[in-house]
């Protein structure tokens, strides 16, 4: 990607105070990071560190805290400046050295023991942030220096919240209705019928809506399955290649009962317990498979070298509570009724945009499975195309 696009779509944001007090005041985003620092000050004693993607600098600032002899805080954007100035009123610009331009761009004039980074986006791989990391491990991490973090995976399951799923539908829904309004209203004020732009519309609006990832916070409680692993990731040792995709075949045990619910006869009144008379050909499920949720876990292990004294796990999985990074939904539409089935199986295809290699394209088929056959309820069987802009 050319560097002022690539710039001006991802950079800059990461510029602006706000962005990073988001950052800063993610409280279990700052505790995994203390904690690794600090429960492991003993791997940072007398060392080199190299903190990609310094932002404001509180992770070089905690390296320099925890007996690092040297830290280079690399930054991109102006957010470098008020780095210096974070790292002159915190007493450690005779540790911290701060440099400002892109990792790939910058000379560090010595090898590092330490890479640290918050290189992680939504869904773990969103940002390909873990490829500037990898530059720089490949570059000037010295033999038997490690990662921090140093190991990662991606988790999905399949969810059952329809709030957001009818958020996202009703949305678009009220688009097309409103365009449905504007189409005549145009034609008899100003003579244009603009109704042969109706399909474009449509899929605009339906692409936005009901193609494209949704941040959520989501309960445990949403989680129609158990969770699964779709990747790992050493980051000691993984190449770009491998990061580059997601390709995974799941069965996700459904935890959640999903007995039949059948609805009353029409007329069915009367006699006592006349209203509880149930019809088996109107039977549905008490909850609903809305779609599929994904989130991230990395370890602050160190390396096979010099592992950490205390390996750390940073979670963004729906039961450890608020992190700015959240869940990623994909949700398909209508929501599918998973009538006392018990298994979901399914692939998911993760791959970089061809336009902007941060952003990510995600596939997503599924087979809802009661006994090894496939359900009888609509929807059973679906492949889905994302966005994950």
């Amino acid at each position: 990607m050319e560097q002022t696009v690539d710039f001006a779509n991802y950079f800059c944001t990461y510029g602006y105070l706000y962005e990073q007090k988001q950052m800063l005041c993610d409280e279990i985003r700052m505790q995994a990071y203390y904690d690794a620092i600090f429960r492991n000050a003993p791997q940072f004693k007398d060392k080199v560190v190299l903190d990609v993607g310094t932002g404001t600098g509180i992770l070089a600032i905690w390296a320099a805290k925890a007996g690092a002899i040297r830290v280079y805080a690399v930054e991109a954007t102006d957010m470098a400046q008020k780095a210096q100035k974070l790292v002159h009123g915190n007493n450690v610009a005779d540790k911290v050295i701060v440099m400002q331009g892109k990792i790939e761009d910058v000379d560090i004039p010595e090898k590092v023991d330490i890479i640290i980074s918050e290189w992680m986006g939504l869904f773990l791989l969103r940002e390909s942030m873990l490829d500037s990391v990898l530059f720089a491990r490949d570059k000037w991490l010295a033999p038997g220096g490690s990662l921090y973090p140093s190991h990662a995976r991606m988790c999905i399951a399949a969810i059952s919240t329809e709030t957001e799923e009818r958020n996202k539908y009703h949305a678009y829904v009220n688009s097309m209705e409103d365009w449905n309004k504007f189409v005549p209203r145009t034609l008899a004020n100003y003579g244009v019928d603009m109704a042969c732009l109706t399909p474009d519309f449509d899929k605009e609006h339906a692409d936005y809506y009901l193609a494209t990832s949704v941040w959520c916070e989501l309960k445990q409680a949403d989680l129609l399955t158990d969770a699964v692993i779709i990747k790992t990731i050493d980051c000691n040792t993984c190449t770009l290649e491998e990061i580059k995709s997601v390709q995974h075949e799941f069965s996700l045990k459904i935890n959640r009962q999903t007995k039949s619910m059948t609805s009353p006869k029409k007329g069915g009144g009367g006699g006592r317990g006349g209203g509880q008379q149930r019809n088996p050909q109107h039977a549905s499920s008490d909850v609903k498979f809305t779609g599929f949720a994904g989130w991230f876990e990395v370890d602050f292990k160190g390396s096979t070298s010099q592992p950490a004294t205390t390996n750390i796990t940073l979670s963004t999985a729906p039961h450890i509570g608020y992190t700015h990074w959240g869940q990623q939904c994909f949700f398909f539409h209508p929501p599918v009724d998973p009538i006392d089935s018990d298994i979901i199986e399914g692939r998911i295809n993760i791959v970089r945009r061809k336009d902007n290699q941060r952003l990510m394209n995600v596939e997503i088929s599924h087979k809802v499975k009661k006994n090894n056959q496939i359900a009888k309820t609509v929807g059973a069987v679906q492949n889905n195309q994302f966005h994950m802009d």
